[in-house]
């Protein structure tokens, strides 16, 4: 017994020894790491020009298109979950005296009839571009989708303007809007 007792005694003296020991001071200063806040901005697409000249039943016109952001209209969202306002887009044929023919600007709900899923619900207005002038029509390609430029997720469609200024939009099942002459006639659904 009196060995088990000079056993303990002898590993407690060890372990107080032990725990007492002093450790050198060092100039290390131990602080947690500072959470960075992620600022939760509301992104937007840039701004978008085009401008071009077309010959059309007989004459020149300009086509001028304008896609800019809108603080005003609900926000949109990409595949991650990031918001970005939705877009405007203005278009303007011009005669050539410099009088507007055709003047209008569209939102996403210009299309939205045409949208399907979750791009209808969280998809941006992307942009509306000039095909061609041909006959009694110019046409144009137009699309709703995903506000990211690297997403390749959106609903294409052609939109139509008459000469007499009535615009119509359609699905575009084709995907490419440049036509030939064996390509289909446009369907026109009135907008």
């Amino acid at each position: 017994m009196k060995n088990r007792f000079s056993l303990l005694a002898a590993v407690f003296l060890v372990l107080t020894c032990v725990a007492c020991k002093k450790h050198k001071p060092t100039n290390d200063i131990i602080a947690p790491k500072p959470v960075k806040e992620v600022q939760k901005t509301t992104a937007a697409m840039p701004d978008n020009h085009q401008d071009r000249n077309i010959n059309w039943v007989g004459s020149t016109y300009r086509v001028d298109i304008r896609r800019t952001p809108d603080k005003s209209l609900p926000l949109t969202m990409d595949e991650n979950g990031k918001k970005y306002y939705d877009n405007v887009i203005s278009v303007k044929i011009i005669r050539k005296d410099g009088s507007e023919f055709f003047s209008r600007t569209f939102t996403k709900a210009d299309f939205q009839p045409y949208v399907e899923g979750n791009i209808a619900k969280n998809g941006a207005l992307l942009g509306i571009v000039l095909d061609k002038a041909e006959g009694d029509n110019v046409y144009f390609a137009a699309s709703v989708g995903s506000p990211d430029a690297l997403s390749d997720e959106y609903f294409p469609m052609v939109m139509t303007i008459t000469r007499m200024g009535v615009v119509s939009i359609k699905k575009d099942n084709k995907m490419d809007t440049t036509s030939t002459a064996d390509d289909d006639d446009y369907d026109e659904d009135g907008v």
